[in-house]
C-alpha cells in the first residue's frame, strides 16, 4: 500500500500520458521521491529570492513587482545571472558588480532558508494536497518573521491575504483527502481557539501584551495546525508562549532588553507554529498514554 504522504505525487504520476497503461508501484513511487524533494528546494531557493524582495520592499509600501531588483547603493540592476539564488552572492564575493559595495549576508541565508523549510514541509507534510499551503505559509512566515524583528509589526498585506490562501488551500486539500470533515473540523477548531486566545489576551492587556497583527495572524496557523488534530494546535499554541518566554527572559537576564523594551511576539508564534507541526502529534499522544487518557 502506497503511503499518503506520496497522495499528491501518484496523483500526479497517474494523469501523466506515460502512466495511461501503467500501474504506478510503490518502488517507482520510492524512486521518484528524491526528485522530488530537489525539486521542493529548488522551488524553495527560488521563492526565497522574491521573499528578499518582499521583506525589503512591503514595509516601505512599495510594490513588489516593479521596478526589478537593483542596488539599494548605486542603483545597478540585478541581471538574471546575478539573481541565481545564493550562488551569485557566492560568485559575486558578496559585492555588488556596480559599485562594490557589500551585499547583505542575509540575502543568501534567506534563499537558502526558505529552500530547507520547503523540503522540510515535504518531509513532514509529505506529498499531499495540503502541502502547497504549507509551502506557502514557509515563505510568507519568513518573510513576517524577520519583517517584525526589523519593524516591530506584521503587515496586512502579507497577512490578510494569508486567510483566503488558507482557507483556498485547506479546502481543496478537503477535496482529494481521506476524512476531509475530520480535517476541516479540526481547522476551524484550531483558528476559533489561536485566534480568540490571542483576542483575549489582546483586548485584556488593551493591546499591550502584543500586536493586533498577531490577532491576525492566529487564526491562519490555528487553522493550518489544526488539519493536523488538537496535538498539532495545542502544542503550536502553547510553543509560542513558551518559546517567546524563554527568549524574553533571557534577554533580560542579559541586560540587553530592558522591562520596558518592545519584544515582537510574531516570531515566537511562527517558531510555535513549526514546533507544533513537527512535534505535536508525537506529543499529544505521549501526554495522553501518560494522563491514561488515550
Amino acid at each position: 500500500m502506497v503511503s499518503s504522504r506520496h497522495t499528491l505525487a501518484r496523483e500526479v504520476l497517474t494523469r501523466t500520458r506515460w502512466a495511461d497503461n501503467h500501474d504506478v508501484t510503490p518502488a517507482e513511487l520510492s524512486a521518484l521521491t528524491p526528485a522530488l524533494y530537489v525539486f521542493v528546494g529548488v522551488l524553495g531557493l527560488l521563492i526565497g529570492s522574491f521573499v528578499n524582495v518582499v521583506i525589503w520592499r512591503v514595509p516601505q509600501g512599495l510594490s513588489v513587482i516593479r521596478p526589478g531588483s537593483a542596488c539599494p547603493a548605486c542603483g545597478h540592476e540585478i541581471s538574471a545571472l546575478e539573481n541565481v539564488p545564493v550562488l551569485s552572492w557566492l560568485a559575486l564575493r558578496g559585492k555588488c558588480s556596480g559599485c562594490r559595495s557589500r551585499i547583505s549576508v542575509r540575502y543568501p541565508i534567506v534563499e537558502a532558508a526558505v529552500g530547507a523549510l520547503f523540503v522540510l514541509m515535504a518531509w513532514r507534510v509529505g506529498f499531499t494536497f495540503v502541502l502547497p499551503l504549507w509551502l506557502y505559509l514557509a515563505a510568507a512566515g519568513t518573510a513576517l518573521f524577520l519583517i517584525d524583528i526589523d519593524h516591530k509589526r506584521l503587515p496586512d498585506a502579507i497577512v490578510l491575504p494569508s486567510w483566503g490562501v488558507t482557507v483556498l488551500g485547506l479546502g481543496l486539500a478537503a477535496l482529494f483527502s481521506d476524512g476531509a470533515v475530520g480535517h476541516l473540523a479540526g481547522a476551524g477548531w484550531g483558528a476559533l481557539v489561536f485566534g480568540g486566545l490571542y483576542a483575549a489576551i489582546f483586548y485584556a492587556t488593551l493591546g499591550r501584551g502584543m500586536g493586533f497583527g498577531d490577532v491576525k495572524l492566529a487564526p491562519v496557523l490555528g487553522a493550518a495546525l489544526g488539519w493536523f488534530g488538537w496535538g498539532a494546535t495545542l502544542v503550536g499554541l502553547m510553543g509560542g508562549f513558551v518559546i517567546g518566554g524563554v527568549i524574553g527572559a533571557g534577554l533580560l537576564l542579559s541586560g540587553s532588553h530592558g522591562r520596558r523594551a518592545k519584544i515582537p511576539h510574531g516570531p515566537f508564534m511562527l517558531l510555535g507554529a513549526m514546533s507544533g507541526l513537527l512535534f505535536g502529534s508525537q506529543l499529544w499522544d505521549w501526554y495522553l498514554s501518560f494522563t491514561g487518557l488515550s
